[in-house]
């Protein structure tokens, strides 16, 4: 496939700051029907469009129209942030009046910046990878996880929230989005996994070592104790768990987790029914060797856990969350450098399982210079 239509997919993303501002300038948009329609039919006219202009060169991976799509997408919600931010103005205020009012949340409009800038780039670099003929699988594993977590945290908080009476039509457009990741999970996981280098005598000897004697190990499993104790109380405390450490914590670290908008609770809730079972999983991988599935785990459950991290941490220090939830003067500094390790710890365990495979292999063929010196 030609690069030049991974050129026209960023082109045609970029539309989308003329369209926004030409929609926001109807009065027509007044209306909530009226703007989902809108939404519909430019996402739909989008994706028709695309599909004309690369009908010449047509991409093998019908994922690149996915991320093409959401790539506009994602420019829209980058847009949606700004203005919510005060940064711009004159583009989408028709749409957060009468399409998705709840994206005025603190949470709401940082889960927007994470969309309309990692997101982003991540659909651009993937574009980029099915044009050239490239293999994405590992930064298609860490997107999936990243769109999945903020799905069920936006939906379902929203849902449930103070925000639940202000469910407009345009909330349906959510549902590709819903439903995009199982298609595109599938494909993904399919894909071939890229070839390790190690030899079989390399994979041996690496999972012959103790855990003392992988230091980066030692210190990832320390890492996971403390994640499992750190979710474990976040999770408490929502649950309003009597405990006097979870109501110290609630109270002098953590306000935002009282929030009555429900984005901190699920995502709490979240945490402990979906990170916990993953980083017991994670414990025994690091300590059993052969455990291949962690290579694709910890990288889907890195964008996870980067995102809703990110998204918790924003809405924790933001202006347009309460300043009664809001994170204490006095322990911004511990708030932040308890939160960023525990987003950091994650994506360190998988870069170490992506780069250094070796412990989680269950073997790999021995080169044809070795084959030949065992036959002679």
């Amino acid at each position: 496939m030609h690069p030049g239509a991974g050129f026209t997919a960023f082109l045609l993303s970029l539309s989308a700051i003329p369209v926004a501002h030409l929609l926001n300038s109807l009065s027509a948009m007044e209306s909530p029907i009226v703007v989902f329609a809108a939404g519909a039919g430019v996402l739909l006219g989008l994706l028709l469009l695309l599909y004309l202009l690369v009908r010449g060169n047509r991409p093998n991976d019908p994922l690149f129209y996915v991320f093409a799509v959401f790539s506009f997408t994602s420019v829209i919600d980058l847009l949606i942030s700004l203005e919510v931010d005060g940064y711009i103005k004159g583009f989408m205020a028709f749409y957060l009046k009468e399409g998705e009012p709840y994206f005025r949340s603190a949470y709401g409009t940082l889960i927007c910046y994470w969309d309309g800038t990692v997101h982003y780039v991540l659909y651009q670099t993937m574009i980029a990878a099915i044009t050239l003929g490239r293999n994405y699988r590992t930064m298609g594993l860490y997107w999936l996880g990243s769109l999945a977590m903020s799905l069920v945290t936006l939906l379902l908080g929203t849902s449930v929230g103070k925000f639940g009476n202000d469910i407009r039509p345009a909330f349906l457009l959510n549902v590709p989005y819903v439903l995009m990741p199982f298609w595109a999970g599938k494909k993904i996981l399919r894909s071939p996994r890229p070839l390790s280098q190690a030899t079989a005598d390399q994979v041996a000897t690496e999972q012959r070592k103790w855990l003392y004697r992988r230091p980066l190990d030692l210190c990832l499993v320390l890492y996971l104790l403390f994640a499992i104790f750190y979710t474990l109380l976040r999770g408490f405390v929502t649950l309003d768990c009597p405990f006097e450490i979870c109501d110290t914590y609630k109270y002098e670290q953590e306000p935002y987790l009282l929030d009555p908008v429900m984005y901190p609770k699920i995502q709490m809730l979240v945490n402990m029914f979906y990170f916990l079972p993953f980083f017991g999983l994670a414990l025994y991988g690091l300590l059993v060797p052969g455990c291949t599935w962690m290579l694709d785990l910890t990288m889907i459950f890195a964008g996870a856990i980067v995102q809703a991290q990110f998204s918790h941490i924003g809405s924790s220090l933001h202006p347009h969350t309460s300043f009664t939830y809001r994170v204490p003067d006095n322990a911004v500094a511990s708030f932040l450098y308890v939160n960023v390790f525990f987003a950091v710890g994650a994506q360190l365990l998988a870069f170490r399982c992506a780069i250094c495979s070796s412990f989680f292999l269950k073997g790999v063929p021995r080169s044809n210079e070795e084959m030949e010196k065992r036959v002679n």
